[in-house]
């Protein structure tokens, strides 16, 4: 998570205003709840409470020769 200087998690940057509308950002775990943000990575995303992990689909591994 995004820390200030003084330390403390910016959670404000997980949601966007939209008018009347506030949207997450991020996915939450749903494991944990509500409120619990999950990490995202390059090939998965990652619960930093639980350890839960997700894998995204669409992410291909590219093979090295």
């Amino acid at each position: 998570m995004a820390k200030d200087p003084k330390g403390q998690t910016s959670v404000y940057k997980f949601y966007k205003m939209d008018g009347d509308k506030i949207e997450r950002t991020k996915r939450e775990c749903p494991r944990c709840g509500k409120g619990i943000f999950m990490a995202d990575h390059k090939e998965r995303y990652t619960c930093g409470k639980c350890g839960y992990t997700e894998f995204k689909k669409d992410h291909k591994k590219s093979k090295t020769k």
